[in-house]
Formats: C-alpha cells, structure tokens, sequence
C-alpha cells in the first residue's frame, strides 16, 4: 500500500490505519465520534494526500477540460473551483472531480485517489492535441481545516491576505510558515474551511505548523472514519460507495452538475436522453 508523507506524523500520534484506495491512512485518532464532533464545533485537521492532482498545461487546455466535464469549465475564471463530474459515452460516472483554473491555458485538476490511473488514462485518451497533462499526485500533499475556527486559525498563517475574503469554490496561491501552497475554500465535510495544496516535501513542516494552533482551538487530527460521517451528514457523495461508471449522474441526484446548453461534452446524448426519459435506478 502508499503512504502519504505524513505517514509519520500519524504514527506518532498513535493513528488507527485502514487501507483506502490502495492507500494506509488513518481512519481515527482519539474516537470518530470525538472528531467529527470537533469539527462540527471546533476544527479538525485532515491529511488528504491520497488524492490525486493532474496539471493541465497549453493552447487548448481549456477546450480539453470543456470537453471532459458535464459542467460548464466556460463559466470558470482564474482562481474559481469547479464541481464536475467525467461522465463516459453512456453516461455512466467515470468520477466526480475539482476543476481548478489558474488561467485559461493552465488547470488542475484533484481526482478521487483510487481512481488516479483510470482518470488519467482518460484524460490522456481524450487529448488530441498539444496540451500537456501531468500526473503530479505523488508530488502534491493535501492538507485541509475544516470547521468553524477554521478561518481564526489560518488567519495568523497567512498575514499578507484576509483568508475570511476568500469566497467559497475560490483558490489564491500563498504561504503559509513560509512554505509555498495552494489555498482553496473547498472542503468536504459540509463546514467552513479550507483545503492547502502543498510540495510534497514540505508537507510535514506544514502539518506541524498547523496541528499546535489546532489543539490549542479545542480542535482534532480526524481520519477518514469522520470525514465519512461528515460528509453523509452533509449530504455528499463518494465514488465506488453513491456511484460508479453504471450509474448517471440523475440517479445519485448531480443532475445540476450537468450543463448541456450550447456545449458539447463526452457523455451529452446519452444523458440528455436519461434526463428525458428518467432514472432506471436510484
């Protein structure tokens, strides 16, 4: 199984492992009930790493990720998030996904972890022209605060921005503890917060700088035992759990992710037709 470089840092707080996606990470800490209430109440600290990162480089990203995506990437300026969905030529779910754009011919995009190679594979299989597509999961760490402190807690991290002004599903590039990151108003959990995109060899130094200020707000290390139970809270879907690549994207309720009107996409007819005729399972 991989390990994500803050496979360390887990172990010495005593982490319960499980393996997901072909990844050990922790699944709790303390308790999941005692994390996923911290969060709610107070903040929690997630190693997110397992995720996968693709960079999306050249003249015509931007058509390319138009093409992929149900959702509209045209609606999208530099430094938006996007929720979308890669739906195949039936309309089944390839893999719900973040498209974020840093210009108009540069993207990333952030994959569910066990579907790393199929993505890329399908992505890479799609691209029919000069754009460059770079899998930089194994060098990108994922660390994110989520919960109602969350916000106090990086404010003191980030002196030279206001991170209460970022908007939710936007992105600014900054530093925190002197180390480079990507930080998102993104979350999953269903509560404020944010998600840091880090260089996988700083992602230790960021981890610690962080878990201190956590503690000290009454705040948990959580595992993916509570960031489950946040997330069905909340209402949000997981891939290989909610959906698959035989389900549509109006059977598990991402119809409005879909964004059919004049654009054209992998997927369109067969899910136009699904709309009109309605779900086969549920």
């Amino acid at each position: 199984m991989k390990r994500t470089p803050l496979y360390q840092a887990h172990k010495t707080l005593n982490a319960k492992f499980t393996e997901f996606g072909g990844w050990e990470m922790p699944l709790q800490y303390s308790s999941i009930v005692k994390e996923h209430l911290a969060v709610r109440t107070h903040v929690g600290l997630f190693d997110l790493s397992h995720m996968g990162e693709f960079e999306i480089r050249g003249q015509g990203a931007n058509e390319l990720v138009q093409k992929l995506s149900t959702n509209d990437v045209g609606r999208l300026t530099d430094g938006r998030v996007l929720y979308t969905l890669f739906c195949n030529e039936t309309g089944g779910i390839v893999d719900d996904l973040l498209i974020y754009r840093h210009a108009n011919n540069h993207y990333m995009l952030v994959v569910n972890a066990a579907n790393i190679e199929k993505d890329f594979a399908w992505v890479e299989a799609h691209n029919d022209t000069d754009v460059v597509v770079k899998d930089v999961s194994e060098d990108t760490a994922l660390i994110a605060l989520q919960g109602p402190k969350s916000i106090n807690i990086l404010k003191p991290f980030v002196p030279e921005r206001d991170v209460s002004e970022i908007s939710f599903f936007r992105f600014v590039l900054g530093e925190v503890a002197g180390i480079p990151i990507v930080i998102s108003r993104t979350g999953y959990t269903g509560e404020v917060g944010f998600e840091l995109y880090v260089d996988a060899n700083d992602a230790e130094k960021l981890w610690n700088a962080l878990y201190p200020a956590v503690m000290e707000a009454e705040g948990q290390p959580v595992g993916l035992g509570a960031r489950d139970t946040l997330r069905l809270e909340a209402g949000l879907r997981l891939y290989g759990m909610d959906m698959n690549d035989n389900t549509n994207p109006y059977e598990v309720g991402l119809g409005k992710f879909v964004k059919s009107k004049n654009r054209q996409f992998i997927g369109k007819k067969a899910l136009l037709t699904q709309k009109r005729e309605g779900m086969t399972n549920r």
